[in-house]
């Protein structure tokens, strides 16, 4: 009974552990890119207003337009186009809110929709980024505003060699100009100076803010941050969309930094001049309905005097966390600490050295699947002389079997006694029973550091394998359900997402596959209990591997079959008999041959 009573508790425990990742990782990975566009078509928005200190108060909301309608109706545009993105600025407002990526899609066909990343107001999602001028309190000097008409004097599109500068003439003396600039990446130069035509001098301080409205739930992550993002005294200051309530401002000063609103693999971000003193501020308004967020920065006072100028100049990044973009700029434009724009987790000194590795390893071979097979391979180098150590450790274990088994029937019903006696023969042959767990317990900060690398970073989305695996990021589309690729779906997109574990695919049944055999290499457990677990393992692994990305699987996979080969080789090695075939047998609790106990035992 109290065996039955265990193994009870242990399966529910491993239920609880495969539920658990299911709810809380899987699901989240799964739905959000799915039910994004759907939350947002059903989202019923409400008129507020954006409310911020550094920047003058946006619009009321008009009816709710199409992005294309809202395009047309809001004014006149000065075209941006670049190898790398195309959209345009608003001239009223001189607003950055019309941005796609060229090089990134909704799906992994090139003929769908482009990422969309800045969209006007009036629009379901609205995203833009506002670059301006505060007065000083109490004065009745005018300022740019979301309604000002800049007026283009020079230039006709943004592009990478090609600026455009904007005009605003305040009517009191006072001309504003802007010089917009690009590279063929994701990096805007904002250079605005301040003319003074007037008799009396102004006080003006610089800001500039990223706004975003109506970040629907399903659009989080538990795995990865997403929402207000920046550094701030040399540190970085994550805060999550739900981190503040309606109506609340998280603030900071610092020297160098940058504010911006991060999702998964896109990002805004306003960045000062990194020698200059800023005071920024993370802030939601609206309400629970409908928020609004917004991350910005307001600069020192400028004194225009008359007959002089004013000067500043800004930068926002507007696109694709791709690393070595990230890092080109941090390096070259000295932004501090821009790397951390991207989220490397906890194990941030495995993950980005990991990514780095098999980053390195794919322009080698062209093929991000087989740099992780070549990573898995540089691993098992790295931690060998461990592995080393515990397969001779498991291999003596499995000599000693024979006088396990004597101590067994011996000391059969003194179990006290019994585990006393194994202690001693242990401590004599200096063997070491937990031994084999060091093996996989060294693979959990390398098994999570590189489901952190599949699913943040944006080299591997879309990144294909061979085969049906199109996409390493995501899980495999094949299955029992669609006959394992026959059928033209992927049941991961219509299961609801407590089930998704269901579907599981071909190489997550390779995985468990490959466990299992692996296993059965290992001496069994003495303990009945224990080793019907271990035989339950690679089952749950699988379905619990299911919905992980399917470069994690192949990972796990080939990690498997190299630990088996290298494990094999050991046990020769030290003379250790190996009946793979026979062990590869069922247990007979499994096959239905359990051995039923007497009356009275």
């Amino acid at each position: 009974m109290n065996e039955n009573r265990n193994l009870l508790l242990a399966v529910l425990l491993s239920a609880a552990v495969l539920f658990g990742w299911q709810y809380f990782v899987a699901r989240p990975q799964m739905e959000a890119e799915r039910q994004h566009q759907a939350a947002l078509s059903h989202q019923e928005k409400k008129q507020t207003q954006l409310g911020t200190a550094t920047a003058p108060n946006a619009p009321p909301r008009a009816a709710e337009l199409s992005r294309e309608a809202a395009l047309k109706q809001s004014g006149v545009r000065v075209a941006i186009d670049t190898p790398s993105v195309d959209g345009s600025i608003l001239l009223k407002g001189a607003r950055f809110d019309d941005l796609r990526l060229k090089r990134y899609h909704d799906t992994i066909s090139d003929k769908s929709p482009e990422i969309v990343l800045l969209t006007p107001e009036n629009t379901k999602y609205p995203y833009f980024t506002q670059f301006g001028w505060v007065a000083q309190p109490g004065s009745k000097v005018r300022v740019p505003g979301f309604d000002s008409d800049w007026k283009l004097v020079d230039g006709r599109v943004v592009s990478p060699g090609k600026s455009v500068t904007l005009e605003w003439d305040n009517g009191q003396g006072l001309v504003f100009s802007r010089k917009i600039a690009v590279d063929d990446q994701y990096m805007f130069t904002v250079s605005d100076s301040v003319r003074s035509d007037g008799a009396a001098k102004a006080t003006l301080y610089p800001y500039a803010s990223v706004v975003r409205e109506g970040i629907p739930k399903e659009q989080h992550y538990w795995v990865l941050h997403e929402g207000f993002v920046g550094v701030a005294d040399g540190s970085a200051r994550y805060t999550k969309y739900d981190g503040l309530k309606p109506g609340e401002t998280q603030s900071f000063g610092s020297t160098g930094g940058w504010v911006g609103i991060t999702d998964k693999y896109w990002m805004a971000a306003a960045i000062p001049s990194q020698q200059e003193k800023f005071d920024g501020n993370y802030k939601v308004t609206g309400d629970d309905t409908l928020k609004k967020y917004q991350s910005d920065y307001l600069l020192g006072a400028r004194t225009v005097a008359p007959g002089k100028e004013a000067q500043v100049t800004q930068h926002l990044f507007a696109g694709a966390k791709v690393v070595s973009t990230i890092s080109d700029y941090e390096d070259k434009l000295g932004i501090v600490q821009f790397n951390r724009a991207i989220d490397w987790g906890w194990f941030f000194f495995l993950t980005k050295p990991f990514f780095l590795l098999i980053d390195w390893l794919y322009r080698l071979v062209g093929n991000f699947g087989v740099a992780i097979l070549l990573f898995t391979v540089a691993i098992k180098l790295l931690f060998f002389p461990l592995a080393d150590a515990s397969y001779r450790s498991m291999s003596r274990m499995k000599k000693l079997q024979p006088e396990m088994e004597k101590l067994k029937e011996r000391f059969g019903d003194d179990k006290v006694r019994q585990q006393q006696e194994m202690m001693e023969l242990y401590k004599r042959e200096k063997v070491n029973p937990v031994s084999g767990c060091l093996p996989m317990l060294l693979q959990i900060p390398v098994f999570f550091s590189l489901y952190k690398v599949l699913f943040v970073t944006i080299e591997m989305r879309h990144a294909p394998f061979f085969g049906w695996i199109q996409d390493l990021s995501a899980p495999d589309p094949s299955s029992l359900i669609n006959f394992f690729g026959l059928l033209p779906f992927n049941p991961h997109d219509f299961l609801p997402s407590f089930l998704a574990f269901l579907s599981v695919g071909i190489w997550p049944i390779v995985m468990g596959a490959s466990q299992w055999v692996t296993m059965k290499l290992n001496p069994a457990p003495t303990d009945p209990v224990q080793a019907r677990m271990f035989s339950y393992m690679p089952i749950i692994f699988t379905f619990m591997l299911a919905t992980f990305p399917a470069g994690l699987v192949i990972y796990w996979t080939w990690n498997n079959i190299l630990s088996g080969i290298q494990q094999y080789v050991m046990m020769r090695r030290q003379g250790v008999e190996i009946h793979l075939f026979n062990n590869l047998k069922l247990p007979s609790f499994l096959s239905g041959r359990e051995k039923k106990p007497a009356p009275g035992e």
